[in-house]
């Protein structure tokens, strides 16, 4: 076969192009090539778990903002989007939560997704696990993807925990098990005190099949349609602005994520008509749904400062961080093997809800990520995000260019249902912090701060300090092939085009209540099954 022919073409080699390329690849009669604009994963902040706090500023992104945003009094937000080998897995918190049953059987039964409810996705979030702690109805081991439990934990987790329950809050061993309500530590997709992005888990163990390719800093520019079929991707290599053709004999699967997905496919010629026009692109394939649906998690947070050293912000100073330097190397353990947020929980800002619509994840320091405030002492910082927004946003091109970043619109508390739970929200994160059994770790509240106490006073905090949670997701969403809104049919193919699919967290119909690279990793797991026909 000619080095520019292959059987697949993945495009994006982030937590599910390499789930793809690990699965699709096992047949060593099918020739695949992953491409991946970013660079490789090299540097030690990529496994280092703590290299985290690295990432939200700048480190293997593509550096997006989000369009002023008229519901947050035109706050422009920066939108972490990975730019490097594994993708989102390679630079997130490495929190490994999956959701709720009634966040699939919602897609199944209200979003068009048939054969996506919980009781047929749970099989693919067990295939992807290799769980360090359980063997049970709801997770397997020997998957490729390491999950496990905290190494280093501090004394102020276990307070915060005795904080929730002095609420009613309850502690949760497991929040991907029988119930999601409560506090406790999270379970991270690390192994061996090392991230375990999808390019560790999935990709380094097969690099050596001869059928596989993978071309780094290589962007796809457009999906190549003729007659009605994807045949290939024209993609610039490196600093080169030559496009390079590259044929797909079967399928042209594009994973590029819930902001790269949409924005390859409009700059194919593929989404709205009107849009499409009006920057100068040629209409291939109306198809109104691309880059509409756009559901994020957006984040308020309060920070109080400490009465010592109950946090790792002491590790900012030289000496110290040379110290955890060595620790990390030598022990695999201390502040380096933390992911900063392996903390948190899920409860109620409606009581009335069914299942929590409220996560926290507690920080263990101040300033982790970037635009967040950052203390002169110690302190901790407690997020809370509203987990099932009515908001609707969307993904534009700029321009025809390629190389333009996308208008980025998540249209935040356009929803004022939205607004008003967030606000509850936060209320919750002050009043754990304020709890007895925190008083000998927490000196003061310091954001918001005591005198801001209404909702008009916590509005203007959040439209000053608001952050996304990175959890965009619904862009190219699963529907029914009659629907305005639908991009993708329930096995994942492109509405009204032959040879092309989608599939990563831009496919979903809404956000799970949860972080999203675990539902995104499950969502690639099952494409490999339709692709491969094992599933109709």
């Amino acid at each position: 076969m000619p080095d520019d022919l292959f059987d697949y073409i993945i495009t994006g080699g982030g937590s599910a192009g390499c789930v793809l390329a690990h699965r699709l690849s096992a047949d060593p009669s099918a020739k695949v090539l992953l491409l991946e604009a970013g660079g490789s994963d090299r540097h030690p902040f990529f496994h280092m778990p703590a290299g985290f706090a690295k990432m939200t500023k700048g480190i293997g992104s593509w550096g997006w903002l989000t369009v002023p945003q008229k519901h947050l009094k035109n706050r422009i937000l920066r939108f972490t989007q990975a730019k490097v080998i594994g993708g989102g897995s390679s630079i997130n918190a490495q929190i490994y939560t999956r959701g709720v049953p009634a966040d699939y059987d919602e897609w199944a039964r209200d979003g068009g997704a048939a054969g996506w409810s919980y009781r047929e996705v749970l099989p693919y979030f067990k295939r992807a696990e290799n769980n360090q702690r359980y063997a049970n109805e709801y997770h397997g081991y020997g998957g490729p993807l390491g999950v496990s439990n905290p190494i280093s934990p501090l004394p102020i987790c276990e307070a915060f925990f005795q904080a929730g329950q002095e609420m009613g809050i309850p502690f949760n061993p497991d929040f991907n098990g029988e119930l999601q309500e409560g506090l406790g530590y999270y379970q991270l997709t690390q192994s061996n005190a090392r991230r375990s992005s999808t390019s560790v888990a999935y990709l380094n163990p097969i690099r050596h099949r001869r059928n596989l390719t993978v071309r780094l800093r290589a962007q796809a520019l457009r999906v190549v349609i003729e007659r009605g079929r994807a045949t290939g991707i024209e993609v610039a290599v490196g600093a080169s602005r030559t496009p390079q053709l590259l044929r797909a004999r079967r399928e042209v699967i594009v994973t590029s994520g819930a902001i790269g997905s949409p924005k390859l496919l409009m700059q194919s010629g593929i989404g709205p008509a009107d849009h499409l026009r009006s920057v100068g692109l040629n209409v291939v394939h109306d198809l109104p749904g691309v880059g509409g649906n756009l559901q994020d998690h957006l984040d308020l947070f309060v920070i109080a400062e400490c009465t010592g050293d109950h946090t790792y912000d002491k590790y900012n100073r030289p000496l110290r961080a040379a110290w955890a330097g060595l620790q990390y190397l030598l022990l695999r353990s201390g502040p380096v093997a933390s992911s900063l947020f392996e903390t948190g929980g899920f409860w109620y800002a409606d009581k009335g809800s069914r299942s929590p619509d409220i996560q926290f994840h507690l920080g263990l320091g101040s300033g982790i990520e970037a635009g967040v405030t950052k203390m002169t002492n110690p302190g901790v910082t407690l997020n809370s995000a509203y987990l099932r927004p009515r908001s609707r946003g969307t993904v534009r091109l700029a321009s025809a260019d390629p190389a333009a970043a996308p208008l980025i619109d998540p249209d935040y508390w356009a929803e004022t249902r939205d607004r008003d739970l967030a606000i509850e929200g936060l209320r919750l994160a002050r009043e754990i912090l304020r709890q007895r059994a925190l008083k000998r770790f927490v000196m003061a509240e310091r954001l918001p701060g005591d005198a801001l106490k209404t909702d008009a006073d916590l509005f203007e905090y959040a439209c000053v300090h608001a952050k996304t949670d990175h959890h965009p997701v619904g862009t190219c969403r699963i529907g029914p092939e009659n629907h305005r809104t639908s991009v993708v049919t329930p096995d994942l193919r492109v509405i009204g085009l032959e040879g092309l699919r989608v599939a990563d967290a831009s496919v979903m119909p809404s956000v799970p209540s949860c972080n999203t690279n675990a539902p995104t990793i499950m969502v690639a797991e099952k494409a490999a099954d339709h692709i491969l026909g094992i599933l109709a």
